[in-house]
Order: C-alpha cells, then structure tokens, then sequence
C-alpha cells in the first residue's frame, strides 16, 4: 500500500496547489479533496466507492488537433487516460504513462499542473458501478508524431479542435480548458 499512499499525497498536493479558473471546477476540487481525506485508498482501482484517474489531453504541436481515441468500453471518443498504477509516483506520472502507451507515441511532454476535472459514473474493471475522479492534463505531442493505436482502442485518431466527432460534446470545455493553457 506505500506506493498508493506516496501517489494519494501527490495528488493532494497537486489538488491543494490548482487554482480552476471556473466556481463549477473548484466545487469539483473541494469534493475531490474531501474524498481523498476520506480515503486512503482513493488512488486504488479497487476503491469501489470511486478512485482518482488520470486523463491526458493530446494536442499536436502547433495546437490545432487534439488526439482522441474511440473507448470500447464506452462506445464514444474520448480523450486518454485511465486508472493509476502502483508505479505511478505521481498524478502527472499516471497521465503521461496512459497517454504514451495508448498513443503509441514518445516524447510527449505533459503540463504538471492539471486543466480539468470531471466525476462519472461508470462501470470499469471492477465489474460493479464506481466513480472516476478522473484528473486531466495537458499534453504536447512533438512536431509531426503520428498515434499507433493500442488494444485499449477501437480507433485512434487526430480531430481538429473545433470540429470534434459526433457524440462528443462534453469534451468541448476540457478541451477549450486545454487550448486556454496551450
């Protein structure tokens, strides 16, 4: 349990340290700091309450595309990530780790500090219903890096910032979140 302890007291650390710019994403901070002083297992995939997840926002270089992946699971286009691991040291670990092996691409270079938040519902590896605090990040993908998608994807691929796919209307303010730090 040392590793989940270390990777719960980075991500208070990196939640203490965030200042959102909106009241809706600071209200979802103080919850989610709430929830890990009540749980010291809040990192675990096993936490069935709920467990913090780490997402990644893929912006090609000059910023104009973002890199989404079609979840199986899920059945929509989203953007990557996925739960913490017991290597991950810290939060911006578990992000760029999920982004890089779900890209097929090196020398991404993750924003430590994060750009958004959002809790869902959700039925993952557990088999039984949970909640993702799911904390995103800025990526950066290096000049002309091309995705090599993963067996966690049905698809894999680069859509223009302002022309996202069907379906995914709730990607539009992590997005623009994203853009604003880009």
């Amino acid at each position: 349990m040392g590793g989940v302890l270390v990777l719960h007291a980075d991500v208070v650390t990196v939640l203490d340290a965030w200042r959102p710019a909106t009241r809706s994403q600071e209200s979802l901070r103080q919850s989610y700091l709430g929830f890990l002083a009540a749980r010291e297992d809040a990192c675990a995939r096993e936490c069935a309450p709920g467990h913090i997840t780490a997402s990644a926002v893929v912006l090609d270089e000059p910023g104009e595309r973002v890199l989404l992946t079609l979840h199986p699971r899920v059945g929509r286009w989203l953007q990557l990530g996925g739960h913490c691991e017991p290597g991950d040291a810290t939060l911006a670990d578990a992000a760029l780790r999920e982004a890089t092996e779900e890209s097929g691409m090196t020398g991404l270079k993750l924003d430590p500090e994060p750009v958004h938040l959002d809790v869902h519902p959700i039925t993952c590896s557990l088999g039984v219903p949970t909640r993702h605090f799911d904390v995103r990040f800025l990526v950066r993908a290096p000049h002309g890096a091309e995705p090599v998608a993963s067996d966690e994807s049905d698809d894999l691929r680069w859509w223009p910032v302002h022309a996202l796919p069907p379906g995914s209307e709730e990607l539009t303010e992590l997005i623009a979140a994203a853009l604003e730090r880009a």
